[in-house]
Formats: structure tokens, sequence, C-alpha cells
């Protein structure tokens, strides 16, 4: 089969890759329907992660099974199936409370961006739609197996309630995705901080009331100046810089909650600052698995789309021009077709 491998940072080829198989009796091989580029892949595009050899790269994908080890019961060949971007057995302690990805047995689910995959633990970490779902959904369902999730994440850890003031720092898929989160959750007021006209308008048919162009310190004090003077009740950091968690922190008003998912960069928090700003934080890889049967259902019924978050889409032998597109900021986030 052909997939991508990052071999240096900008360098992504499309090449040759070994097929996978059922390595151990609870694993399962997906054929790809459709795969994506992350914004967490650009770490390492950028090379602000290190990349010390060739390495087959993506983890978001949704596909069809075409092979399940003696195990596996919960899927089966042939149907259509989105998972999350850590494998988990969806049973061990951690899993049981809702923290899929610090499963006891994780395995990161890794080489996506191919034409078929292997995926551990497939029982606990693959949903089965009802059915071979419409091609209008894929792309929403593709957004399911990360942003997202993620997204979702980001809201719940936040605490994000009916009535509340919610702001989202990062206007890249997982931002624009929280948005959808936030005012399904019920927030009344949605601020989100962006700067692109075209993730702006975004926003806001998303459900943003407010957008904030400002960042750093006129950032935080433009979202004071629309609370009052306190800050928002929620504030959901979708970027993973010190920047974005600085402007988080001094942007949540006391007694709020951040809800962090950015991978952190050079993230530093001051324990004075914390201490007196009686802000509390969650955050971590999102337990994807968690939320997808309810996301999946969301979808299907026509409640949420955030497969709109993808702006370009490519066929999958052209993933490298989709990583310079999302590097360049001309593209939002790239779906790719095998």
């Amino acid at each position: 089969m052909r997939g991508a491998v990052l071999h240096a940072p900008g360098n992504v080829r499309f090449e040759e890759r070994d097929d996978p198989k059922t390595t151990n009796p609870t694993d399962a091989v997906i054929r790809t329907v459709a795969t994506c580029v992350c914004g967490s892949d650009l770490w390492d595009y950028r090379g602000i992660n290190e990349v010390a050899e060739p390495a087959p790269f993506g983890h978001e994908y949704v596909g069809i099974v075409e092979e399940v080890g003696s195990d596996v019961v919960t899927v089966q060949p042939g149907q259509f199936v989105i998972g999350s971007f850590f494998a988990s057995d969806n049973t061990c302690p951690n899993c049981r409370n809702g923290y899929q990805t610090s499963c006891l047995h994780r395995e990161f689910v890794g080489g996506c961006q191919a034409e078929r995959i292997r995926i551990p633990l497939a029982d606990g970490t693959l949903v089965a739609t009802p059915g071979i779902p419409d091609e209008q959904h894929i792309a929403s369902l593709l957004a399911c197996s990360d942003v997202m999730g993620t997204g979702w994440y980001a809201a719940v850890a936040a605490e994000v309630k009916p009535g509340r003031t919610v702001a989202v720092v990062g206007d890249g898929a997982v931002g624009l995705c929280a948005v959808i989160a936030a005012k399904e959750l019920g927030a009344e007021r949605i601020i989100a901080m962006s700067r692109h006209a075209s993730r702006q308008k975004l926003a806001v048919e998303f459900g943003a009331t407010d957008i904030v162009p400002e960042r750093g310190d006129e950032g935080v004090a433009r979202i004071r100046e629309l609370t009052g003077g306190i800050g928002a009740d929620a504030v959901l950091e979708c970027v993973g810089s010190a920047e974005s968690m600085q402007q988080a922190l001094r942007a949540t008003r006391p007694g709020g909650n951040i809800g962090f998912v950015g991978v952190p960069h050079d993230v530093a928090i001051d324990g004075q600052e914390l201490f007196f700003s009686h802000v509390a934080l969650r955050g971590g890889p999102a337990p994807v698995r968690r939320f997808l049967p309810d996301l999946v259902d969301r979808v299907l019924s026509g409640r949420i789309d955030p497969g709109k978050v993808f702006d370009l889409t490519l066929p999958l032998e052209e993933v490298a021009e989709g990583y310079r597109a999302m590097d360049e900021r001309r593209a939002i986030k790239t779906l790719l077709r095998p």
C-alpha cells in the first residue's frame, strides 16, 4: 500500500509502505475512506518536535473494516468505523472513568495518512456507524476522530454550562470545533479569538457571538472589557503555546475554568499567578472515545457539521501539498481521500 512518510522537517513523501496486518488477536485492519492533516502534525513538520528518522504520519481516520483478529467481537468486516488517535481497551479503570487516552494499555494510532491502517484494541477503540454513511457526512465523521472530540473535551474540561460566557483561544480546526461544543453545551456568549477573516466567518456560523482579533495583553483586555472587567467563565485553550496559555489564564474570571487541549510547547505557568487567580485548569489529550457515540449521533442527525473546518480536499497522493497549505495558513484543515 501507499502512505505518507515524514522524512525530515518540511519533507513529507507519499511512498510504498508495508501492508498492515492483524498482528494481535485484538487488532483490526481498515481501508481508509478519509484521513487528514492535523494542526499538531505541524509541530513535527516544522521541526519544532525532533524528527529523528522517517516515520509514517497522521492519526485521524474513518474507514471500512477489512479484517479483524480472532478476539474482536464488536466490529466486523464491511462496517464503517471511526476511532480515536489513541487505542484503548475501554474497560480498564481509567477508561471507565472516561479517560481512554490514559488507558492502562493505550497505544498511539499513527500512520493514518495511508490507504490502510492497523487499529489495535479494536473493540475498545472503534465505533461503527449504523450502515454506510452518506457522502455528505464523511468529513464531519472524520472530524469526530480528533478535532471535534478534542474541542468537545476542551468545553467539558472547562465545565461549560448553559448561560455561561466562554472564550476560545485558537482559531484552528480544534478551536472552531470548540465553538461548536460550547454552543451545544448551552453557552450564552461565545467569544472567538481570531484575526483571520475566513476563520472568523466560520466561528460565527458555528455559534460565536463575539470576535476578538487582538492577542496577548490586548486580547485579554478586550475580553475583560466584554465581560464587565471580570473575565470569561470558561476559556478553551486550543493552541499549546506559552502565549496562548498566558492569554487563557488572564482572560478567565476568578473561580472560572480553563480547558487546555493544545499540545503544550514551552508552556510554563507561574505558581504564584495561578494561586492568586483562583482559576482551575484541566486538560490533556482528549479522551475522544468517550464522546464518539454522542458526536456520531449529532453528525448523522444533522445537529452539528464540524466537517466545514475542512476547506481543502486533496487526493491522498498530494499529502505534501496538504501540509504546505496548512503550514502557510492557506487552509484551516486538509482532508485527504485515498
